[in-house]
């Protein structure tokens, strides 16, 4: 694995399970984990992630001293299962948030016979341009029953037949968010993990009912369609979440290696407009919009038997194989 993925900072946070045992919060600590409910002092703070997050301002200093102490279990990280780090309640996801991804699915949607590709390229560009100076973010809801963990198999529906990755970059709330502005709203992202936003292609776009538009719940939320982690790594571990790269690879190829540096709208700014409008609460997720480099762009999609390698710069890697849905009997 390249050094960029492994998690920055002395510590991360994840959830964990002894085989089929009891999931529990775990500190992630040079290939260990840390039983956070054998920590004298989380008292019954320890459980769970979002029970961390929850707390998160009074949580962080102990954590920093769990990581340099002897006290609590410690397993080695090889002999736990590791699952998605945190269950949200909620989770906003940004769409067309990367100029080149934009400019790539602009080309990619041309009709036939449509506008040339340059011509496509250049008026969606002076689009993005007008976007990034006087627009908004574009953000839906998404379901946590989409969640996964960063080493499960993604099952493709039998029904869907243009399954495609998006590897992006997830802010973690941890102090709730409502109508935040722009300059505060970083102080409220706890911790940054991995998100590989699947999409079903084919049933985005309604073309039965073209008047009302996209069809998220379909596109987006079939279960596994959303693997998370491996880890929460605190913001203040990662730098500069605006200068992050977004890596995934398929059987080994890479598809995405782009910058967070090409967002439209910054992290900030996403969380402060969902938090016009949404009450975020700790263990929610924003997610931030995958860049170029998806299956639309390359003419591949996604097919049983595929694997895909997604990491972003100090927040760890996450391996998904895919596998067809078991047909009904």
């Amino acid at each position: 694995m390249e050094a960029h993925a492994h998690p920055s900072g002395p510590f991360a946070v994840g959830t964990f399970s002894r085989g089929d045992g009891p999931r529990f919060a775990g500190l992630v600590r040079d290939g260990r984990v840390l039983d956070l409910r054998t920590v004298p002092s989380l008292p019954g703070g320890g459980a769970t992630t979002r029970g961390l997050l929850e707390r998160w301002d009074d949580v962080l200093p102990l954590l920093h001293a769990a990581a340099g102490s002897g006290d609590g279990v410690w397993t080695p990280l090889d002999d736990l299962a590791v699952h998605a780090p945190v269950e949200p309640r909620q989770i906003l996801q940004s769409g067309a948030n990367y100029r080149t991804h934009v400019i790539d699915l602009a080309v990619a949607h041309e009709p036939e016979g449509g506008r040339p590709a340059e011509q496509v390229r250049e008026e969606t560009a002076a689009m993005m341009d007008r976007r990034a100076a006087e627009g908004r973010p574009y953000m839906f809801i998404g379901l946590p029953s989409a969640v996964t963990g960063p080493y499960d198999d993604v099952v493709i529906p039998n029904w869907c037949e243009k399954p495609d990755w998006e590897l992006e970059l997830a802010a973690v709330i941890g102090r709730p968010a409502y109508r935040v502005p722009v300059g505060e709203a970083a102080a409220h992202v706890a911790a940054y993990t991995i998100a590989n936003d699947l999409t079903a292609r084919e049933a985005v776009f309604r073309r039965d009912m073209p008047e009302i538009g996209t069809d998220w719940l379909r596109g987006k939320n079939p279960p596994t369609f959303l693997p998370l982690g491996p880890y929460l790594v605190p913001s203040a571990f990662v730098g500069d979440p605006g200068d992050l790269r977004v890596t995934l690879k398929l059987n080994g190829d890479v598809m995405q290696d782009e910058s967070t540096k090409d967002m439209i709208f910054n992290v900030a700014r996403l969380v402060a407009y969902a938090s016009r409008t949404v009450r975020l609460l700790p263990g929610d997720l924003v997610l931030t919009g995958s860049p170029a480099g998806n299956g639309m762009h390359w003419g591949r999609l996604l097919r049983p038997g595929d694997v895909m390698e997604g990491s972003i710069t100090g927040l760890g890697a996450q391996r998904n194989r895919c596998v067809a849905e078991a047909r009904e009997a």
